[in-house]
């Protein structure tokens, strides 16, 4: 927990606390004929989506975060102009883990809390959880989002199947709320009768890939969804298919509605927070290091670019290289060239374990991406390397030294998303919303930029009559502790960005919100 907080300035989470609370009277008018819905009718609202239009925050479904989705912040305010009713699969308590069969499943929600030695950082909400998946909720629903889901499952029957919980064949969100086994998410969508509708689909198509550190598989070209890993990034050419199916099926009985465009990775704290220069060294500690490395840097890699065995492009980038302060972190990069096979041969004679651990190996630069859950990892000793090392001769101590998280022992590949693996994220990002965008105007329907809006958040922040709305961890107001989901008050700004888009396309008058009348992070010391 004190890892995550090494990166965030105490003076600034003064003020996140202070934000806590509502600030502002919301001054919306009430009067019904005040409001107009222009072209559109909101008498039957329904939102389809993930986690983001379900309300997922703070690494959990939980009510208050249900009531604070965007799509039910939408809902408030299309009762200003025709709007009906909207209803939500509601889980059974603000703890926000899952449980099936009475084992819990999934984990509660993250508050902000402080450890023994004072030091603020995200914890699990203490709590035995009463949502069970088995015991399903009557629908019809006008909120649809399925945390989890990708464009594929939405029209994937059986995706809400509880006796396929438990082996991963099916989502225990959506099984709590399925009317029956073999139904399908846009099935429970259009069972509700959309007269309007907004789809925000496509996010894990990406982010699974992007979370894991790349620790999945590109799956561009290969349209077969069954033989997907859950981290692999979903085909562009699949995407646009059933993205189209979906709209299709949503516009069939002339809904008209909103489709949100996909945010760049770089927008949210998960990646943000942790620096790449995460290591702090002091000179004695960082000469020693200098010192084990030296014939690395100025042998084997000046020599293996000699033999023509990497570039010399490639030997400068795997250069190791410590002084006193911050310094970067050692990884193991698998687009790097495998060494580990030739300097155990002459003329460098390298034992399997050194080989091994110079095998494909660099320091981050400033253009990788840190996870956040990657703070708990770093500078801690690898217990598994140490007793490999042990089995292997090496004195305890010595493997102990051996095997520092990020410094003697190079991260894996799931702890960075390097700028290669970063790249094929942005390609397919870059192909699903020109799918999103195209289908948007080729229906007349709203097409709303959630990339740009967050852009606007992660770089500078957004004004608002209480402050500045920005992506900083924590004290940024606009993150949940996760790092990933919005707070209520991302959500806010989210459904007004929506509203806006709305507005601007069918000629309505649907007010927003005030964004500062919504909480951000909750306090709480009772933790697990």
């Amino acid at each position: 927990m004190k890892k995550y907080f090494n990166y965030i300035a105490l003076p600034a989470l003064a003020l996140g606390l202070v934000a806590c609370e509502p600030e502002f009277d919301n001054d919306i008018a009430e009067n019904d004929d005040f409001y107009t819905s222009g072209s559109a009718d909101f008498s039957s609202y329904v939102s389809v989506g993930n986690s983001l239009t379900a309300g997922f925050a703070d690494g959990a479904l939980y009510i208050t975060g249900q009531e604070n989705s965007y799509p039910n912040i939408m809902a408030q305010q299309f009762a200003l102009a025709g709007g009906g009713s909207f209803s939500q699969p509601l889980v059974s308590d603000n703890l926000g883990g899952l449980t099936l069969g009475g084992m819990q499943i999934t984990e509660n929600r993250f508050v902000l809390a402080t450890d023994a030695d004072g030091n603020p950082g995200p914890a699990r909400l203490a709590g035995t959880p009463t949502t069970e998946v088995s015991n399903i909720v009557a629908g019809p629903f006008n909120n649809v989002g399925v945390p989890g889901a990708k464009s594929f499952h939405l029209v994937a029957p059986g995706y809400g199947n509880v006796a396929g919980v438990a082996t991963g064949q099916a989502n225990p969100y959506f099984a709590r709320f399925a009317s029956t086994a073999n139904t399908t998410v846009m099935a429970e969508a259009l069972a509700a009768n959309p007269t309007f509708f907004s789809l925000w689909i496509g996010n894990n198509d990406i982010l699974g890939f992007a979370t894991s550190g790349g620790a999945g598989v590109d799956q561009t070209g290969n349209p077969d969804a069954t033989t997907y890993g859950p981290n692999d990034i979903t085909d562009p050419t699949l995407f646009a298919g059933v993205y189209a199916q979906e709209v299709a099926a949503l516009t069939s009985t002339g809904a008209k509605g909103a489709l949100v465009n996909i945010p760049d990775v770089t927008s949210i704290p998960f990646f943000t927070t942790v620096p790449s220069q995460a290591i702090p060294l002091d000179e004695e500690t960082a000469a020693t290091l200098n010192a084990s490395f030296a014939a690395y840097n100025t042998q084997v890699l000046p020599g293996l670019a000699s033999f023509g065995v990497i570039t010399a492009e490639e030997a400068a980038a795997r250069q190791i290289n410590f002084s006193a302060g911050a310094n970067f972190i050692t990884i193991q990069d698998e687009d790097l060239t495998d060494i580990s096979a030739i300097v155990q041969g002459a003329p460098f004679n390298l034992d399997p374990i050194t080989a091994s651990l110079l095998s494909q190996l660099r320091q981050t630069t400033n253009e990788d991406l840190i996870p956040l859950t990657t703070a708990g990892v770093l500078g801690t000793v690898d217990e598994a390397y140490v007793g490999f090392l042990v089995s292997q001769g090496l004195p305890v101590e010595q493997a102990g030294l051996l095997a520092i998280n990020g410094v003697s022992r190079p991260l894996q590949d799931q702890f960075v998303l390097t700028t290669q693996e970063q790249a094929l994220v942005t390609a397919a990002q870059t192909e699903y919303n020109a799918t999103i965008q195209a289908l948007a105007d080729a229906n007349g329907l709203a097409y709303v930029d959630a990339r740009t809006a967050l852009q606007n958040v992660a770089n500078g922040g957004v004004a608002f009559s209480g402050g500045i709305l920005s992506s900083q961890f924590v004290t940024g107001g606009a993150f949940s502790l996760d790092g990933v989901h919005p707070s209520p008050r991302g959500y806010a700004f989210t459904a007004n960005a929506v509203i806006n888009a709305i507005n601007n396309t069918y000629g309505s008058t649907i007010p927003v919100v005030d964004i500062g009348d919504y909480a951000t992070v909750t306090i709480s010391n009772d933790v697990n």
